[in-house]
């Protein structure tokens, strides 16, 4: 009896911490700081550790200006991810800055690694994320407002206003990892089978081979 009682309290204490494993984004860090060595040749889950540390190192300006919206979609996503402020490597969280020009659109996209909440910096965005059962969620969102994508979710932004509009995101990743839909579908390397996409849109090669040519890797 005392055996049983002292499983059951055993499992009462570890299964918080089980639990806590398998919703966390990234793994809890072990030590103060670890500042990633971007050069450094070691693989890992993550980026090893570099000896020689600043202040720069947890330092990065680059969200305080806006990021030029010239171009095919009229959107520019600038990251404070662990690429860009090396400081943040094991803390589990990034941000980025999001600058639309009016009908900028920040295409149909998922974070494999990252749950993500906006907070409107200036303008008014149409923002939405599709669940797996195909249910559309959206919401017209102005300057100070926050919407939230589920992780791993295809989500979507657009500025359908006649001003400029900017948002600040944050992820509860270093690293949350972006992939577009139309880029990874019509833009890998090596290609997808055109036989593939016909099937899975219902369209023919023609139409598949027009949509490729726009979205070619760039080498």
């Amino acid at each position: 009896m005392a055996t049983s009682a002292y499983a059951l309290f055993v499992i009462t204490i570890m299964m918080p911490i089980f639990l806590s494993s398998f919703v966390s984004a990234d793994p809890d860090l072990l030590q103060d700081v670890c500042v990633a060595d971007l050069a450094s040749d070691v693989k890992l889950n993550g980026f090893p550790c570099k000896s020689n540390i600043t202040a720069d190192d947890f330092f990065f300006a680059g969200l305080a200006k806006a990021g030029l919206t010239n171009n095919t979609f009229g959107a520019t996503v600038t990251t404070a991810f662990v690429t860009q402020l090396p400081g943040l490597n094991t803390f589990g969280v990034s941000m980025a800055r999001i600058d639309y020009a009016p009908g900028g659109l920040n295409p149909p996209h998922t974070h494999p690694r990252a749950a993500e909440i906006v907070f409107v910096l200036t303008g008014e965005l149409d923002v939405g994320f599709i669940t797996t059962a195909n249910k559309l969620f959206t919401k017209t969102i102005k300057m100070g407002e926050v919407f939230t994508f589920p992780r791993g979710l295809i989500h979507f932004q657009i500025n359908n206003g006649k001003v400029p509009a900017a948002v600040i995101a944050a992820f509860n990743s270093q690293l949350p990892g972006t992939q577009r839909a139309a880029d990874a579908l019509f833009g890998s390397s090596p290609a997808v089978e055109d036989v593939v996409l016909t099937k899975a849109f219902q369209i023919g090669t023609k139409e598949v081979e027009k949509i490729k040519a726009k979205f070619a890797p760039k080498n």
